[in-house]
């Protein structure tokens, strides 16, 4: 049986791998956020490697109240950069695997087509910033890694855009939702059985591990606009959706105008098949 390290347990994504856990039967798990386990100190990561022996990590954590880390700096740095580099430095120490979670933000959002990994990276907000310095330090410090950039998260744990349009939607006749920024939805539970997926296939040798950087969201583009009315419709709440542009809605960053991911490497490499995010958020409210 292989170990596997969850750190961030407690958010959105690290609750959806602890809900599936279950049915990778071969794979023991150890939960961990903060109160578990201080990911920004050195001495008890490596003491907590040390003592459970995992073959992969999965880091599931970070710091992602992007408006808050325009002003908070330091918070976003320690969490999404300097606790990875710990991560993955200490991971390597004792040969262990580690999947660190990215983000669309690494990229500007000005570009014509579906970002491949190897685009050029240009991240206009802090917490771009700090999550693509977090990638170099994972890149550098442990050769055994995958790092996985996802898009406009949302699961039944935590805070995100699913939970407060039906909050708003069942407050106001209508909202308004930005049309002018596109991408592509991601359920965070198929996000999870990827990652469980590509951890069983690689340790079962049906699939080699191929260290690199690869994107996931699911299939799709949709602006935030369309994705409020789907969520709508999808949940039979009676609101009105107004598009609104960026501009309308002043906020302290610069989010990503066109955030959308090609996909193929993730899905050629480890033979996964990914859903059209409209399918996966019908899903999403029928369970």
């Amino acid at each position: 049986m292989i170990k596997v390290l969850v750190t961030g347990a407690n958010g959105q994504l690290g609750s959806e791998i602890r809900k599936i856990s279950g049915l990778f039967s071969e794979i023991e798990f150890a939960f961990t956020d903060v109160d578990e386990l201080d990911i920004t100190n050195p001495w008890k990561v490596a003491d907590y490697l040390t003592s459970f022996k995992p073959a992969f990590l999965i880091n599931c954590a970070a710091y992602t109240a992007v408006d808050k880390a325009e002003t908070d700096i330091s918070t976003a740095t320690l969490l999404n950069a300097t606790a990875v580099g710990i991560l993955a430095e200490q991971s390597a120490e004792i040969a262990c695997k580690i999947i660190h979670i990215s983000t669309d933000y690494v990229f500007s959002g000005k570009g014509p087509r579906p970002y491949q990994e190897d685009d050029r990276v240009n991240p206009q907000s802090v917490y771009g910033k700090t999550k693509l310095e977090g990638e170099t330090l994972c890149q550098e410090l442990n050769p055994e890694r995958l790092i996985i950039r996802t898009s406009w998260l949302y699961s039944a744990f935590g805070n995100n855009f699913v939970k407060t349009m039906i909050r708003l939607g069942n407050e106001r006749p209508e909202v308004g939702v930005i049309a002018d920024q596109i991408g592509s939805p991601t359920n965070a539970a198929d996000l999870a059985l990827a990652i469980l997926t590509i951890i069983s296939s690689v340790t079962n040798g049906e699939k080699p591990f191929v260290p690199g950087i690869y994107h996931y969201s699911n299939e799709g583009v949709a602006s935030w606009y369309d994705f409020a009315k789907a969520i709508f419709e999808i949940a039979g709440i009676n609101c009105l959706v107004k598009p609104i542009t960026t501009e309308d809605y002043p906020s302290p960053v610069q989010r990503p105008p066109y955030s959308v991911m090609n996909k193929s490497k993730i899905k050629l490499n480890f033979g996964l098949k990914i859903p059209h995010w409209r399918d996966s958020l019908v899903e999403f409210f029928q369970k």
